[in-house]
């Protein structure tokens, strides 16, 4: 499936800004199974420099510097990507979750997508005890360690209640798990901290799904903005294995992944510092189109 994806964020100030200096991850990743065509960022006020790079988990990021005063700042994102993910293995075909805790331990690597990253607690999943009692009623000993986590989620999706209104971008995990609600971004962070509380690996993915349903297919929560779901580590022989506790479903071609990382502080779409004083008031705007004529 190839897709055509526009991300607009915009901040409008109360007063004139007199420069600022952002990070900006909205350049979607190239990775086995997602192919990126083309890609650019768009920038109002024009940057007075932009430099790219990738992170320590191989993430596409632009810092930019704004060295123009001004009263707002636009910052549009397109990517044309094709997603081609194979299926994806039989969950009781994986290895005890006992087994991978153990690989995990011991893997040689400390690169980016190594296991070892996703072990330990992060600034926004720490380790919290519900959700580690939480996820030890699923994990029984000798569970495969991939039917465990689809039924963690499974659960997460009949327990807790979407609903925007509950938390906030800075809301603690703690909160959100109390609440019984929240967005893709909590259900992501309460699967993260359930798993490490076990000692499995997990991570946080951020990207997109696709805004308009196959025909007969249900509309996915978190359509026309940012997404979020988890990775697991599932042992050497299969890998990390993407999960939408959001929707409860194994990710498939609809999900595109921009960003990975311990949690939503490592991806964050947009951050940095402004010099000025009054509030702002952010706006953002996402399509994801399929392509269905290449011609």
């Amino acid at each position: 499936m190839i897709y055509d994806i526009r991300h607009v964020t915009t901040y409008r100030y109360d007063s004139h800004v007199a420069s600022a200096r952002c990070t900006v991850r909205l350049l979607p990743r190239a990775q086995d199974g997602q192919r990126v065509i083309d890609s650019g960022l768009e920038v109002s006020p024009q940057p007075a420099e932009k430099l790219e790079s990738l992170d320590y988990f191989n993430n596409r990021i632009a810092v930019l510097r704004i060295a123009a005063a001004h009263r707002e700042l636009r910052v549009a994102a397109m990517a044309r990507v094709e997603v081609t993910r194979r299926e994806p293995p039989a969950p009781v075909l994986t290895p005890a979750w006992e087994q991978v805790r153990r690989d995990a331990l011991s893997f040689p690597s400390l690169e980016g997508m190594s296991p070892v990253n996703g072990l330990y607690p992060s600034r926004l999943t720490p380790l919290y005890a519900p959700a580690t009692r939480y996820a030890e009623k699923i994990f029984t000993p000798g569970r495969p360690v991939l039917e465990g986590a689809v039924e963690l989620m499974t659960r997460i999706k009949a327990d807790f209640k979407y609903d925007p209104s509950a938390t906030g971008v800075s809301t603690p995990l703690a909160d959100a798990f109390e609440k019984r609600g929240g967005v893709c971004q909590d259900f992501a962070h309460i699967m993260i901290a359930a798993l490490r509380g076990l000692g499995l690996p997990a991570l946080y993915v951020s990207g997109y799904i696709r805004t308009i349903p196959p025909p007969g297919k249900p509309r996915l929560e978190g359509a026309d903005a940012s997404h979020a779901w988890v990775t697991i580590w599932c042992g050497p022989e299969f890998g990390w294995r993407d999960l939408d506790p959001t929707n409860a479903i194994m990710v498939g071609d609809d999900h595109i992944v921009v960003a990975i990382g311990r949690d939503y502080a490592d991806v964050s779409p947009l951050d940095g510092i402004i010099f000025a004083s009054g509030r702002q008031k952010l706006s953002v705007s996402v399509d994801v189109i399929p392509v269905t004529d290449m011609r």
